[in-house]
């Protein structure tokens, strides 16, 4: 079983609204989705798409089901991008910073509007190991 879109697009929501807060006001909020993503790979639990779950007017199967295994795949993106955003940050690189942070915002903004730029990578990946196993 997947993942309802609708939860999937809160725990978007989320990511580029802290991302943003952080922009704006100061960058130690990107721990928050940075603290969260890394729960969710770690135990693969959401607690974003948990709060959202209460908010779902029908059984989550009756909604469009995402990919678990594309979800984590963003996941690890965005904590990578995240985690290289504070770094940088901590380190006085700031245009560093603000690049990655903003590729989150970004990357979960397209994906509210339609578009997984994490799904087009993961296709591209995959598509490149099997040409290369199979060549």
């Amino acid at each position: 079983m997947g993942v309802p879109k609708p939860l999937v697009q809160c725990n978007q929501s989320f990511i580029a609204g802290t991302v943003l807060t952080a922009l704006v006001w100061h960058e130690i909020f990107l721990a928050v989705p940075l603290f969260v993503g890394l729960y969710s790979l770690i135990t693969k639990q959401n607690p974003v798409m948990a709060v959202g779950k209460r908010f779902l007017s029908k059984p989550a199967d009756q909604y469009i089901q995402e990919d678990k295994e594309q979800q984590r795949f963003n996941q690890w993106i965005a904590v990578i991008c995240l985690g290289l955003s504070l770094t940088c940050f901590y380190l006085g690189w700031h245009a560093a910073g603000y690049v990655f942070s903003v590729m989150v915002l970004l990357a979960a903004g397209v994906a509210l509007m339609g578009f997984c730029i994490g799904c087009t990578i993961r296709y591209r990946y995959m598509m490149w190991k099997y040409k290369k196993e199979n060549a």
